[in-house]
């Protein structure tokens, strides 16, 4: 049972981190390759103030969703006027910058053999509840004016501009809502794991979640779920099989870019109504063939 709740509670924590990353990416069309890096400053911020200051476990949160913020600001600010792929290599260097200096950070970020003794706090019940309140306010942020800007900008930011949107604006705000995210996964896993090191956030864990987003389906906040849970379950659920498991892994990735281009779901998203829809049309389909059986 202890388990099956650390899966969960894992699954809720890559969550967010994809989540953020899905209105970068799929919503505003801007790859990053550094987005642990995100985590890893919400992560540290966290630990280190709810360790050394004593802080409660919900201010250190907050402060690792600002700081991380902050960096995405200020990365924003800089990088943001760079088009197309050079934006994602420079995400990338970011990434590694981020990582280097945790690495060569001394007493204050314990260097590379890692920094330890954080309370445990992140439990299934907090990481649920983030994960959903998260999801909650993603999907209101889509629906909004800022998330039509956010797509204007993913469609054609030539025309965006032309409309009215400062393009520059937007994608800066998208980075640091997806900075905020990242940084909240970040304070969450530092509070599971008790233990951190900067390994953990290097250029394979921005991979995967960028993996995570494009495999869900660019541009699908319910895809994005749906990733989150299948590419953490499964490796997890077949850790007995030991190095296997990464082949299925990868399997599962390569079969899906191969037979689904365009990931679980496509840009489409799973909702109340449209499952209702569904339904509804089964069941006037049994309807329609039980008269039909029954004139017969």
């Amino acid at each position: 049972m202890q388990y099956l709740e650390g899966i969960i509670i894992l699954i809720c924590i890559n969550l967010m981190v994809v989540v953020g990353l899905s209105l970068l990416t799929g919503f505003t069309g801007l790859f990053s390759f550094g987005h642990a890096a995100y985590m890893a400053i919400g992560a540290y911020t966290s630990a280190l103030i709810t360790t050394k200051l004593g802080v409660p476990f919900f201010v250190g949160i907050i402060a690792g969703a600002i700081v991380a913020g902050l960096a995405g600001w200020l990365i924003g600010t800089a990088t943001l006027k760079l088009v197309g792929d050079y934006f994602a290599i420079a995400s990338l260097g970011f990434g590694e910058t981020i990582r280097l200096l945790l690495d060569n950070g001394g007493k204050v970020t314990g260097g590379a053999r890692g920094f330890g003794g954080i309370p445990y706090q992140t439990t299934l019940l907090i990481a649920v509840t983030v994960a959903f309140l998260a999801v909650v306010v993603m999907r209101n942020i889509i629906l909004s004016r800022y998330g039509r800007s956010f797509m204007a900008i993913r469609e054609d930011e030539i025309a965006a501009q032309a409309c009215g949107i400062d393009t520059f604006l937007f994608k800066k705000k998208s980075l640091v809502i997806s900075a905020v995210y990242a940084g909240i996964g970040g304070s969450l896993f530092a509070h599971y794991m008790n233990y951190l090191q900067p390994i953990m956030f290097d250029m394979a864990k921005s991979t995967e979640v960028a993996s995570a987003v494009v495999f869900g389906g660019l541009g699908s906040l319910t895809g994005s779920i749906l990733a989150s849970i299948i590419l953490t379950g499964v490796p997890e659920l077949l850790r007995p099989l030991f190095q296997w498991r990464l082949v299925f892994y990868g399997l599962v990735l390569v079969g899906t870019i191969v037979l689904r281009p365009q990931g679980i779901m496509g840009g489409k998203e799973i909702s109340f109504v449209g499952l209702k829809k569904v339904f509804r049309f089964r069941l006037k389909e049994e309807n329609s063939n039980n008269a039909h059986s029954g004139n017969k």
